[in-house]
């Protein structure tokens, strides 16, 4: 088990977004979270991240007590966050990023590798900017690159399929069947796309701020969805 997280509420407003959360993640899984919008997914994973503090309970990771840790420090304990529009950084290359990533003096032969892996020709990315000249896709595998590099134990991606059109999708699924490949650590994704759902080794099924249901995919995704809680994709 490399997360638990034991009673964890959340209010903003006098509203209960997280009421009474318990889970927990097991090392080297590929899980993903989904439900309808406003069932709190996406608060409940950045208060795995630090970036919300829970109002009550406990969040052990790795076997230690993070629950009160800031962000940085559970970066350094090996939480990887990405987020649906990832950063770009005028002047930086994607060179530069890679080596930032990877905290080591990098050939460029090296972040080749990673680009590869990533489904985009080294050659035409490792001297770009990382910058408004990126697509969406583009900037979401780079950023899938430098997570993989970062070495985390977990890492968490909020809906990698938001603001990308279909090909750039089809492309990103591509690296997510891979995942296991690329990032070596249990990786946690909120997604309502039915082909992202369909790869996951597990889904947790959120409603009004609380889970509903854990299970392997195949079981949740027999089961009936509506088009508010899983919008599907098809090739």
């Amino acid at each position: 088990m490399i997360l638990e997280l034991k009673n964890i509420c959340f209010e903003r407003d006098n509203k209960k977004i997280l009421d009474n959360i318990n889970l927990k993640l097991d090392i080297g899984k590929f899980i993903a979270i989904t439900g309808p919008n406003g069932s709190g997914k996406s608060t409940l994973v950045k208060i795995i991240m630090g970036i919300e503090k829970p109002d009550s309970g406990e969040i052990i990771f790795d076997g230690k007590d993070i629950t009160n840790l800031k962000v940085n420090e559970r970066a350094n304990l090996g939480i990887g966050f990405a987020f649906q529009q990832p950063v770009k950084f005028k002047g930086i290359t994607v060179y530069d990023l890679l080596k930032i990533a990877g905290k080591k003096d990098m050939t460029k032969a090296e972040a080749c590798e990673a680009l590869s892996k990533v489904g985009l020709c080294a050659k035409e990315y490792v001297d770009r900017e990382v910058n408004g000249s990126l697509s969406g896709g583009e900037l979401k595998r780079i950023e899938i690159a430098t997570v993989a590099l970062r070495g985390a134990k977990l890492t968490i991606f909020d809906e990698p399929e938001a603001g990308i059109d279909l090909w750039s999708f089809s492309n990103l699924i591509d690296v997510f069947e891979k995942m296991g490949e690329i990032i070596k650590g249990t990786t946690l994704i909120i997604s309502h796309q039915e082909r992202i759902l369909n790869i996951a080794d597990e889904i947790i099924l959120m409603k009004n701020g609380k889970i509903e249901e854990i299970g392997e995919s195949k079981d949740i995704l027999s089961k009936t969805f509506t088009k508010a809680e899983c919008y599907r994709v098809k090739k």
